[in-house]
């Protein structure tokens, strides 16, 4: 199971939301590339990157904060918010992005994501992220009437790398992961499940390593890294274990 340490950017900073609200921000660093750098010299995999302002606008806000991210590290980046087109999609790949976030546009054009997975394979993932169950889209600001697993079969012959699940009513508030649900959304499809949200301790990544075989790939963590509850190298051998 792989961690993926987050980054979280908003006006060019990191920061953590708490329940996905942009005014419930705290600044964790104001140099993006020093903290992938740090991530990645703890001996993180992957890094996983969320352009919050880019979430709301519709399009890249934080594009000079996600270079120098890219700049600083040889490491994988995984990126979501606001991407919405295909021109943005080739943009992010061409400069080096390994792994694009769909999570908007997976809701409202499907066959765009579908498309992208063709022309990309192995590079595109969906982001659904949940409230109260329902999926909730434009930096989380709206809820629609489809559940989860209704979103993530309609990409289950896609050829869509992962499915990033994130309780919105877990994230960032360190209440622990919605284990059980993330589980059987695993064992629902057929495509490998990041779980997000709500990771607070060691023992929470046990956790989610002990329904690892539901088909869970990996988890995100962001708050409780920056808090010092959890230390990357640290749940790194853990989940290699």
């Amino acid at each position: 199971m792989i961690l993926f340490p987050a980054i979280d950017l908003k006006d060019g900073a990191c920061v953590r939301l708490k329940l996905g609200l942009m005014e419930e921000a705290t600044v964790f660093n104001t140099d993006p590339g020093a903290q992938a750098r740090a991530f990645a010299d703890a001996g993180a995999q992957w890094i996983h990157v969320v352009d919050l302002n880019g979430a709301f606008a519709g399009k890249p806000v934080n594009g000079a904060a996600v270079e120098s991210i890219l700049k600083a590290v040889k490491v994988p980046v995984q990126l979501g918010g606001g991407i919405r087109d295909m021109a943005t999609i080739e943009m992010w790949l061409e400069k080096g992005v390994r792994r694009v976030i769909l999570g908007t546009v997976a809701l409202r054009d499907p066959a765009l994501v579908k498309d992208a997975c063709k022309r990309f394979p192995g590079r595109v993932a969906v982001g659904i992220d949940a409230k109260g169950g329902k999926v909730a889209v434009e930096g989380w600001a709206e809820t629609s009437d489809l559940t989860v697993l209704d979103l993530a079969l309609k990409f289950e012959d896609a050829g869509v790398a992962a499915i990033i699940y994130t309780d919105i009513d877990r994230d960032g508030v360190l209440a622990g992961p919605n284990t059980e649900a993330t589980a059987a959304l695993a064992r629902a499809i057929s495509t490998p499940v990041i779980a997000s949200g709500g990771v607070s301790s060691l023992d929470d990544l046990r956790a989610l390593k002990a329904v690892k075989s539901s088909g869970i790939a990996g988890v995100i963590s962001g708050r409780a890294i920056y808090d010092g509850r959890i230390d990357v190298a640290q749940a790194i051998a853990l989940l290699a274990e």
